[in-house]
């Protein structure tokens, strides 16, 4: 069994990925900031590493170079729009994404878009921010019109909430002129 990694300074968002990955079958180790992160590294055995780069004791990416594990992360800089469909054509397909940037509806539900292709079926969707709206309505595009589920959210006493999402296993075969209002 692989182990990722889990650095991320805000509770709720750490908490929900330990509890989102390990479900998943994935042994998860977490750090709230880049110190627990360098005990973390020194154990044997990460395979992969879930950064928050803004961290209150430094910078997650810069951290991973002077550590010598910046092969564990694979990082782009360019917007995700940029990205994703590079991805795409590339052939690529993933198990787990998180979104978490750009919180305008447009940008959400662009990249919940190409995450529909790049992610295989069932795959999960950790969502921060879901209490903005333009977040949880653009979850709900997908959650109505591409049969994704939605598994969990935060509860309401954590100061970001996220929701996880999970992928259709079952192929699109939606007429072209099928829309339900979301």
């Amino acid at each position: 069994m692989s182990k990722v990694l889990v650095v991320e300074d805000e509770k709720a968002v750490r908490q929900g990925l330990e509890r989102v990955l390990a479900g998943a079958g994935w042994q998860v180790q977490a750090a709230e900031d880049l110190a627990g992160a360098r005990k973390a590294l020194a154990d044997d055995g990460v395979a992969c590493v879930l950064l928050d780069v803004r961290l209150p004791d430094g910078d997650g990416l810069q951290f991973l170079e002077e550590a010598g594990v910046s092969s564990l992360v694979e990082h782009h800089a360019e917007e995700s729009q940029i990205t994703l469909p590079r991805l795409l054509s590339q052939g690529r397909r993933f198990d787990l994404a998180v979104v978490d940037g750009n919180h305008r509806f447009d940008a959400v539900f662009l990249d919940l878009a190409y995450l529909g292709r790049l992610l295989r079926p069932g795959a999960i969707v950790f969502l921060d921010d879901y209490h903005l709206p333009a977040i949880a309505r653009a979850a709900s595009f997908f959650l109505t019109n591409r049969g994704w589920a939605l598994e969990e959210i935060s509860t309401a006493e954590d100061r970001h909430h996220w929701a996880v999402l999970r992928t259709s296993t079952t192929p699109d075969t939606r007429p072209f002129d099928y829309f339900v209002d979301f």
